[in-house]
């Protein structure tokens, strides 16, 4: 195995921090650096195994900023806090990479990066729905290839996005964000399916629907169903935004493609299991005119057999939230978790995580997900 290289800042600190990845931007290091820490951070590409991570927090180490990639198990916790570790933050709004319970077993405190992710992952939602229903992917292969030799009338016809109905599975933050977009943009009817009524979602969408009224235009609607599958048979473009949990994997599975529109869009951006991608290959080489964007993957980084070979599907790598405000907000978001843990900061009062973005930074921890089961106040 390739030694991994590493670089140290601050390396007088009174708290030991590793960072798995080096992350973007220069607030979240300055922040750790204002908390005294001495700041570790792994500069290979290579996903650093549990082994290799159990190894460098070794017998000394109070906090770990750690990414969606890495498998944090009870082991890996209970290494940290045999340690003295009291401080995780994972580089990521998810955390189905990390065991919570056994975290809380050694009473670790979890943090995540959430509020600075929305907009941007439900933007890239939206470029993957028109990239697969416009053909754009394809077309542009078509044109490096040298195949174009004219304008046809039938050349990569797509689909018509205005008047459709948008299907939303799991209508959080970013969900929400989707289907408001692809509704005000497109004037597309929403569907929506979640565990719980997003009234607020709703609400918007019937405000928007008299707007369009008022000015002479169609009203669009939307609808909470009762199942997926009523919302998979109705729906020109479906989204998935769910959580992965034991209730979600495979939640899109060879028999809920097929209650699927034959000419059918399906976008992931959540998490690649959520698919059954087996399934999804056969489907799309059976039903050519279904399409689907992809930006997460089952067995990721790698591709179920036959995937890549589909013209159906675009393809790109995890980068649903690549921009530059969003990946160093996650980075200041997951520093400000570690630093003010091991200063003893109290937990933030509310979901606008904004003020750390710029400014002085709050004297608070931004966002633990355990918070509750280990009393933080």
């Amino acid at each position: 195995m390739t030694p991994k290289e590493w670089s140290v800042h601050n390396s007088d600190g009174d708290h030991r921090v590793i960072v798995t990845k080096a992350l973007p931007g220069t607030r979240w290091l300055d922040i750790l650096v204002s908390a005294a820490c001495r700041v570790e951070v792994c500069t290979s590409e290579d996903v650093l195994t549990v082994g290799e991570i159990k190894e460098r927090i070794g017998e000394s180490c109070d906090g770990v900023i750690g990414q969606l990639t890495e498998g944090w198990n009870a082991d890996l916790f209970a290494t940290l806090a045999s340690a003295g570790g009291t401080a995780y933050s994972n580089f990521a709004v998810g955390y189905n990479n990390v065991d919570i319970p056994a975290a809380t077993a050694a009473e670790i405190p979890v943090g995540n990066t959430p509020g600075v992710l929305t907009e941007t992952t439900a933007e890239r939602a939206v470029a993957l729905t028109f990239s697969a229903g416009r053909r754009i992917a394809e077309a542009d292969r078509f044109m490096r290839g040298g195949e174009y030799v004219g304008w046809r009338p039938a050349l990569f016809m797509g689909t018509r996005f205005d008047g459709g109905t948008v299907g939303v599975i799991g209508a959080g933050r970013i969900g929400a964000a989707y289907g408001r977009m692809m509704v005000e943009g497109h004037k597309m009817n929403l569907v929506y399916f979640d565990l719980y009524p997003n009234e607020a979602l709703e609400q918007y969408i019937a405000d928007y629907s008299e707007f369009l009224v008022a000015h002479g235009e169609s009203p669009v609607t939307t609808k909470r169903v009762e199942t997926i599958e009523d919302l998979l048979a109705v729906s020109d473009v479906v989204s998935l935004h769910t959580v992965l949990d034991e209730t979600t994997h495979h939640l899109i599975n060879a028999e809920r493609l097929a209650v699927m529109k034959s000419d059918a869009i399906l976008v992931n951006s959540s998490r690649g299991p959520v698919i059954d991608e087996d399934a999804l290959v056969a489907h799309c080489r059976t039903n050519p005119e279904f399409t689907a964007g992809l930006d997460v993957f089952e067995d990721e980084p790698a591709m179920k057999e036959g995937l890549a070979d589909l013209d159906n599907v675009v393809i790109v790598p995890h980068i649903a939230s690549a921009t530059k405000w969003t990946r160093e907000g996650m980075a200041t978001l997951a520093a400000a978790n570690v630093a003010g843990l091991l200063q003893g900061y109290p937990l933030w009062d509310s979901d606008d995580v904004l003020p750390f973005l710029s400014g002085d930074v709050p004297r608070a921890v931004p966002s633990i997900v355990n918070a509750t089961e280990l009393s933080i106040e």
